[in-house]
């Protein structure tokens, strides 16, 4: 039939290179703003950024019904 092209599997991703995440500046004017709206505090803070220390207390996990 003509109007019908091949079937087959769809393109998918290259497994040949991964692509390099660009490195991000927390220290930016735009993530200081982010950090103002969702930090309460320094500690919060630090912890939103991935600077956890030895006696933080742990998050709950799963949502409370």
């Amino acid at each position: 039939m003509p109007g019908k092209g091949k079937k087959g599997k769809g393109q998918g991703k290259s497994h040949g290179k991964k692509q390099k995440k660009p490195e991000v500046d927390i220290l930016s004017p735009a993530a200081m703003l982010n950090l103002y709206y969702i930090a309460h505090n320094v500690a919060d803070c630090l912890h939103l950024r991935g600077f956890h220390w030895p006696g933080a207390p742990k998050g709950k996990k799963g949502r409370s019904k």
